[in-house]
Protein backbone atom coordinates (compact mmCIF):
# COMPACT_ATOMS: atom_id res chain seq x y z
CA UNK A 1 0.00 0.00 0.00
CA UNK A 2 1.44 3.80 -1.11
CA UNK A 3 2.11 5.82 1.90
CA UNK A 4 0.19 8.78 2.37
CA UNK A 5 0.59 12.03 0.83
CA UNK A 6 -0.54 15.14 2.30
CA UNK A 7 -0.13 18.50 1.86
CA UNK A 8 -0.79 21.62 3.79
CA UNK A 9 -1.15 24.29 1.92
CA UNK A 10 -3.16 27.92 0.98
CA UNK A 11 -3.64 28.64 -2.68
CA UNK A 12 -2.38 32.16 -2.00
CA UNK A 13 1.21 30.78 -1.59
CA UNK A 14 4.06 29.34 -2.76
CA UNK A 15 1.81 26.20 -1.89
CA UNK A 16 0.64 26.38 -5.38
CA UNK A 17 4.45 25.22 -6.35
CA UNK A 18 3.93 22.45 -4.13
CA UNK A 19 0.30 21.13 -5.73
CA UNK A 20 1.58 21.74 -8.96
CA UNK A 21 5.01 19.07 -8.72
CA UNK A 22 2.23 16.62 -7.23
CA UNK A 23 -0.20 16.82 -9.73
CA UNK A 24 3.35 16.24 -12.03
CA UNK A 25 4.25 13.33 -10.23
CA UNK A 26 0.36 11.72 -10.88
CA UNK A 27 0.07 10.59 -7.14
CA UNK A 28 -3.02 10.61 -4.91
CA UNK A 29 -2.54 13.25 -1.90
CA UNK A 30 -5.18 15.07 0.59
CA UNK A 31 -4.78 18.46 0.82
CA UNK A 32 -5.16 20.85 4.27
CA UNK A 33 -5.91 24.33 3.79
CA UNK A 34 -4.28 26.38 6.31
CA UNK A 35 -6.27 29.56 7.29
CA UNK A 36 -3.66 32.10 8.72
CA UNK A 37 -5.69 33.41 11.06
CA UNK A 38 -6.52 30.34 12.66
CA UNK A 39 -3.40 27.91 12.20
CA UNK A 40 -4.32 24.72 13.92
CA UNK A 41 -2.46 23.12 16.85
CA UNK A 42 -1.98 20.20 14.51
CA UNK A 43 -0.26 21.94 11.80
CA UNK A 44 1.87 23.78 14.25
CA UNK A 45 3.12 20.29 15.34
CA UNK A 46 3.41 19.08 12.23
CA UNK A 47 6.19 22.30 11.38
CA UNK A 48 6.01 24.88 14.36
CA UNK A 49 7.09 27.70 12.06
CA UNK A 50 3.40 27.85 10.59
CA UNK A 51 4.17 27.92 7.34
CA UNK A 52 3.27 26.56 4.20
CA UNK A 53 3.81 24.54 1.79
CA UNK A 54 4.23 22.01 4.38
CA UNK A 55 4.05 18.24 2.88
CA UNK A 56 3.59 14.76 4.60
CA UNK A 57 4.57 11.62 3.30
CA UNK A 58 4.28 8.48 5.51
CA UNK A 59 4.11 10.73 8.96
CA UNK A 60 7.82 11.92 7.12
CA UNK A 61 7.85 16.16 7.49
CA UNK A 62 9.37 18.11 4.00
CA UNK A 63 9.38 21.97 4.47
CA UNK A 64 10.71 24.48 2.00
CA UNK A 65 8.97 24.78 -1.33
CA UNK A 66 12.85 23.71 -3.52
CA UNK A 67 13.19 20.71 -0.95
CA UNK A 68 9.49 19.21 -1.76
CA UNK A 69 10.14 19.56 -5.23
CA UNK A 70 13.39 17.86 -5.22
CA UNK A 71 12.11 15.22 -2.78
CA UNK A 72 8.93 14.63 -5.30
CA UNK A 73 11.15 13.98 -7.85
CA UNK A 74 13.12 11.53 -6.28
CA UNK A 75 10.78 9.29 -4.23
CA UNK A 76 8.56 8.90 -7.42
CA UNK A 77 11.44 8.73 -10.35
CA UNK A 78 8.85 7.14 -12.45
CA UNK A 79 7.38 10.27 -13.71
CA UNK A 80 11.10 11.76 -15.10
CA UNK A 81 11.62 15.21 -13.03
CA UNK A 82 14.98 14.53 -12.19
CA UNK A 83 18.28 13.66 -14.67
CA UNK A 84 20.62 10.99 -13.46
CA UNK A 85 22.08 11.75 -10.27
CA UNK A 86 25.63 12.08 -12.85
CA UNK A 87 23.79 14.48 -14.22
CA UNK A 88 22.27 17.06 -12.15
CA UNK A 89 24.65 19.90 -12.36
CA UNK A 90 22.76 22.33 -14.02
CA UNK A 91 19.34 20.98 -12.22
CA UNK A 92 20.80 21.53 -8.77
CA UNK A 93 22.20 24.83 -10.14
CA UNK A 94 18.91 26.07 -11.33
CA UNK A 95 16.78 24.59 -8.54
CA UNK A 96 19.04 26.44 -6.00
CA UNK A 97 19.57 29.27 -7.85
CA UNK A 98 15.90 30.18 -7.91
CA UNK A 99 15.29 29.52 -3.95
CA UNK A 100 18.48 31.30 -3.06
CA UNK A 101 19.64 34.35 -5.43
CA UNK A 102 16.38 34.78 -7.20
CA UNK A 103 14.07 34.72 -4.47
CA UNK A 104 16.41 36.98 -2.05
CA UNK A 105 17.07 39.36 -5.14
CA UNK A 106 13.26 40.52 -5.69
CA UNK A 107 12.36 40.00 -2.31
CA UNK A 108 15.39 42.71 -1.17
CA UNK A 109 14.07 45.04 -4.12
CA UNK A 110 10.35 44.59 -3.13
CA UNK A 111 11.54 45.82 0.83
CA UNK A 112 13.67 48.45 -0.48
CA UNK A 113 16.91 46.68 0.65
CA UNK A 114 19.09 47.04 -2.23
CA UNK A 115 23.01 47.67 -1.76
CA UNK A 116 24.48 50.18 -4.03
CA UNK A 117 28.15 49.65 -2.20
CA UNK A 118 29.95 46.50 -4.13
CA UNK A 119 31.37 45.61 -0.73
CA UNK A 120 28.19 45.06 0.76
CA UNK A 121 26.83 43.66 -2.38
CA UNK A 122 29.41 40.98 -2.03
CA UNK A 123 27.92 39.94 1.19
CA UNK A 124 24.78 38.95 -0.28
CA UNK A 125 23.97 35.87 -1.87
CA UNK A 126 22.89 37.34 -4.69
CA UNK A 127 25.10 40.80 -5.62
CA UNK A 128 22.52 42.75 -6.64
CA UNK A 129 18.80 42.48 -8.39
CA UNK A 130 20.22 42.75 -12.30
CA UNK A 131 22.96 40.89 -12.31
CA UNK A 132 20.84 38.06 -10.90
CA UNK A 133 17.62 38.67 -13.52
CA UNK A 134 20.48 38.70 -16.20
CA UNK A 135 22.08 35.70 -15.18
CA UNK A 136 18.70 33.83 -15.00
CA UNK A 137 17.86 35.41 -18.36
CA UNK A 138 20.50 34.02 -19.91
CA UNK A 139 20.16 30.56 -18.82
CA UNK A 140 16.70 30.73 -20.42
CA UNK A 141 18.06 31.90 -23.69
CA UNK A 142 20.82 29.29 -23.69
CA UNK A 143 17.85 26.29 -23.01
CA UNK A 144 16.42 27.59 -26.12
CA UNK A 145 13.66 24.88 -27.12
CA UNK A 146 15.33 22.54 -24.25
CA UNK A 147 15.22 23.06 -20.38
CA UNK A 148 17.41 24.27 -17.88
CA UNK A 149 18.23 21.05 -17.32
CA UNK A 150 18.97 19.48 -20.91
CA UNK A 151 16.29 18.02 -23.05
CA UNK A 152 13.74 17.13 -20.22
CA UNK A 153 11.32 18.87 -18.22
CA UNK A 154 12.42 18.50 -14.80
CA UNK A 155 11.45 20.10 -11.39
CA UNK A 156 13.84 22.71 -11.60
CA UNK A 157 11.99 24.30 -14.70
CA UNK A 158 8.86 24.01 -12.37
CA UNK A 159 10.26 26.00 -10.13
CA UNK A 160 11.93 28.51 -12.03
CA UNK A 161 9.25 28.61 -14.06
CA UNK A 162 6.77 29.16 -11.20
CA UNK A 163 8.67 31.56 -9.94
CA UNK A 164 9.04 34.07 -13.16
CA UNK A 165 5.38 33.37 -13.75
CA UNK A 166 4.50 35.20 -10.25
CA UNK A 167 6.98 37.63 -10.37
CA UNK A 168 6.27 38.63 -13.90
CA UNK A 169 2.50 38.45 -13.05
CA UNK A 170 2.70 40.92 -10.33
CA UNK A 171 5.66 42.66 -11.62
CA UNK A 172 8.81 41.77 -9.59
CA UNK A 173 10.12 40.38 -12.43
CA UNK A 174 10.67 42.23 -15.39
CA UNK A 175 8.78 40.63 -18.42
CA UNK A 176 11.28 40.21 -20.49
CA UNK A 177 10.59 37.82 -23.96
CA UNK A 178 12.45 35.31 -23.03
CA UNK A 179 11.21 34.67 -19.36
CA UNK A 180 7.49 35.44 -20.87
CA UNK A 181 8.06 32.32 -23.54
CA UNK A 182 9.65 30.07 -20.82
CA UNK A 183 6.52 31.09 -18.88
CA UNK A 184 4.02 30.28 -21.42
CA UNK A 185 5.65 26.69 -22.00
CA UNK A 186 5.70 25.27 -18.86
CA UNK A 187 2.33 26.76 -17.68
CA UNK A 188 0.99 25.21 -20.42
CA UNK A 189 1.35 21.78 -19.08
CA UNK A 190 -1.54 19.84 -18.11
CA UNK A 191 -0.22 18.95 -14.24
CA UNK A 192 0.50 23.11 -14.19
CA UNK A 193 -3.59 23.81 -15.78
CA UNK A 194 -4.88 21.01 -13.20
CA UNK A 195 -3.03 22.25 -10.25
CA UNK A 196 -3.98 25.95 -10.83
CA UNK A 197 -7.65 24.58 -11.56
CA UNK A 198 -7.81 22.77 -7.86
CA UNK A 199 -6.01 26.00 -6.26
CA UNK A 200 -8.44 28.41 -7.38
CA UNK A 201 -11.56 26.46 -6.85
CA UNK A 202 -9.80 26.52 -3.14
CA UNK A 203 -9.18 29.81 -2.85
CA UNK A 204 -13.22 30.83 -4.05
CA UNK A 205 -13.79 27.89 -1.02
CA UNK A 206 -11.70 30.05 1.58
CA UNK A 207 -12.58 33.33 0.44
CA UNK A 208 -16.64 32.00 0.82
CA UNK A 209 -15.91 30.96 4.48
CA UNK A 210 -14.32 34.79 5.02
CA UNK A 211 -11.06 33.66 5.24
CA UNK A 212 -8.12 35.84 4.67
CA UNK A 213 -6.23 35.20 1.44
CA UNK A 214 -2.99 36.58 1.96
CA UNK A 215 0.26 35.44 0.25
CA UNK A 216 2.60 33.99 2.83
CA UNK A 217 6.05 31.33 2.50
Amino acid sequence: MAEALTLYTNPMSRGRIARWMLEEVEQPYETELVDWANKSDAFLAVNPMGKVPTLVHGGRVITECPAICAYLADVFPEAGLAPDPADRHAYYRWLFFAAGPLEQAVTSKAMGWEASDPQKQGMLGFGNFDRTIDTLEQAVKDAGEGWLAGDRFTACDLYVGAHLSWGTQFGTIPRRDAFMAFVERVTDRPAAKRASELDDAAMAEMQGAGAPAEADA
